[in-house]
């Protein structure tokens, strides 16, 4: 059982879906991307082969024993404890990954130390961010990569309800800032794809407000969601 979240590291951004609903999210993660079309586009850029890589925001680590099969170290930093501990526990017979509490803009880890960061949905969601930017610019080596993947509100039927969700939300300011910085931006197109409508109708639920969400389930039939993303990503 993953436990309710009931504190977090301060400076930490609250993340309402995984800090409310943890059980819920991990249905999530688990819908997300069956396809593996972000990996391989990372991959394609950067891959991790005997590379520490630095998962920010790692929630419950959800993709830490995916990258440790490939990597010679894996860190995943979250702020919250409570799901740094799930975190702790799912990788506990992983020798090759560690679990640290702590935030974007002041990561345990040391200078220069990281090969690979990913930040998936966390922290890094354009203006604002400015402090994690600078401890990645700390932390990365050189010649390493970092990876933010966000949503991409200007396409897809995900993109339509994101939207909807957040009207004042500005695409083309967020993109600026990214480019401001020196991130390079690849857009993909992936999917939900859920085994039970009542898995999405969950998932839907802890993502939009209540009234959206009660649209969406009723207009939206089926187990998958065309879903599109930015991949931004900068080597240093």
């Amino acid at each position: 059982m993953v436990p309710r979240v009931n504190s977090a590291v301060s400076g930490a951004i609250p993340s309402p879906n995984i800090w409310n609903s943890p059980q819920v999210y991990e249905l999530e993660n688990r819908a997300v991307d069956p396809d593996g079309v972000i990996e391989a586009a990372m991959r394609e850029i950067r891959g991790w082969d005997g590379a520490h890589v630095l998962d920010i925001g790692c929630g419950t680590g959800f993709h830490l024993p995916r990258f440790a099969e490939r990597a010679r170290w894996v860190t995943g930093v979250e702020p919250h404890a409570e799901l740094a501990g799930v975190a702790g526990a799912r990788t506990h017979g992983l020798a090759n990954v560690t679990v640290r509490t702590g935030v974007a803009q002041r990561l345990p880890v040391a200078d220069a130390s990281v090969e690979v960061v990913h930040a998936r949905w966390a922290y890094f969601f354009g203006p604002g961010c400015e402090p994690g930017l600078a401890e990645l610019r700390r932390v990365v080596r050189r010649g390493g990569v970092a990876f933010v993947i966000d949503n991409d509100a200007t396409r897809s039927t995900f993109g339509g309800w994101f939207r909807r969700f957040l009207p004042r939300y500005d695409p083309a300011a967020v993109e600026r800032f990214w480019a401001a910085q020196g991130f390079e931006r690849r857009p993909l197109e992936m999917r939900w794809r859920f085994r039970r409508r009542e898995d999405f109708e969950a998932v839907v639920r802890i993502e939009f407000s209540p009234e959206l969400a009660e649209e969406v389930v009723s207009a939206h039939p089926g187990l998958e969601v065309d879903y599109a993303v930015n991949l931004w990503w900068r080597e240093y």
